[in-house]
């Protein structure tokens, strides 16, 4: 798409590919993952071209080294980690590249973006759970993203779950870089939207996280139960104004988690005894029993014993 009026125009000024890498083991799954690498190419949203392009390393802290397969996987090196910045400051470094690439552009509106990936991955599934993980705030536009598994489908048909690399070929592209390269992923992905554009597709939103529900805070009653004056209830959680992004993005802060609640122990049952009050009280019946009492000679059935009756129980091993 060389130029504007090309395909159908959409509805977004610009579109934000990511295709986050995140720590791995071979056959197995690693707890917490956590995002290593943090690409994004901006792809123009009337004319396909890429304009600019974002990654950072990011370094990972609860399993800061990198596994044998991991590193050949994504061709990430562990020097590349060890001198990565947090997940919190790489969201805020693509914020601030996001803003100088946009400048200018948009009208009174504001700029309009969305978020692109390939599949759900990325934005419902890994860096939404590390932010919640880790208690970091993230801006508004990632809850909000193009599948472009939806629209690649609506251009080009076929059934069946087709990977990315295949995909592109399917799209008569070449693919381009080393597969599982988080920015390489990102590239081959802006270049399969704009062709995907170019066919006249429109891109429209396909996947959203829903807002947390607000705390609600629980009414104390009026009066104490004794007659007294009455209780005061706690005052109200004072929300935290949400903090704004340099590109607009309104950046979500993470609810704090619920105070752990001690649990109550039941209330202790009121035993009576069947000897009229006796703490001296057993009752014994002629059954076999283990670890526990045995019955003696002289006696059968079911009663209540006590020591005044004699020893006609015995204790057994």
């Amino acid at each position: 798409m060389a130029a504007r009026g090309q395909g159908l125009e959409q509805e977004f000024d610009f579109f934000v590919v990511v295709d986050f890498e995140a720590t791995c083991v071979k056959d197995g799954r690693i707890f917490p993952q956590e995002i290593i690498e943090f690409p994004a190419v901006l792809v123009d949203g009337a004319t396909g071209r890429i304009e600019s392009a974002f990654r950072r390393y990011v370094r990972p802290k609860h399993h800061p080294v990198l596994t044998e397969f991991c590193r050949e996987l994504t061709g990430i090196r562990q020097e590349d980690v060890d001198g990565g910045v947090e997940l919190g400051d790489a969201l805020w470094l693509h914020d601030s590249w996001l803003k100088a690439a946009t400048a200018g552009a948009g009208n009174k509106r504001g700029v309009r973006l969305a978020v692109v990936t390939w599949g759900d991955w990325d934005c419902q599934t890994i860096l939404e759970f590390e932010c919640r993980f880790k208690g970091i705030e993230k801006p508004s536009y990632f809850d909000r993203w193009i599948n472009l598994r939806v629209p690649f489908q609506a251009a080009l048909g076929g059934g069946g779950r087709v990977n990315l690399q295949e995909a592109v070929r399917a799209a008569g592209l070449d693919w381009e870089g080393r597969l599982h390269c988080g920015l390489d992923d990102a590239l081959n992905t802006a270049r399969l939207l704009a062709e995907i554009m170019r066919r006249g597709v429109k891109i429209t939103i396909t996947g959203s996280l829903a807002p947390p529900p607000p705390i609600q805070q629980k009414q104390q009653p009026g009066a104490s139960p004794c007659g007294g004056s009455p209780a005061l209830a706690p005052p109200p959680i004072q929300q935290q104004p949400p903090r704004t992004g340099p590109c607009s993005g309104t950046f979500a802060l993470v609810p704090a988690p619920a105070p752990i609640q001690q649990k109550q122990q039941p209330p202790q049952p009121h035993i009576i005894s069947p000897c009229g009050g006796s703490s001296a009280c057993f009752s014994y019946c002629e059954v076999a029993t283990r670890g526990a009492m045995e019955p003696g000679p002289m006696r059968s059935g079911c009663a209540n014993w006590t020591p005044a009756m004699g020893p006609y129980f015995l204790w057994s091993n």
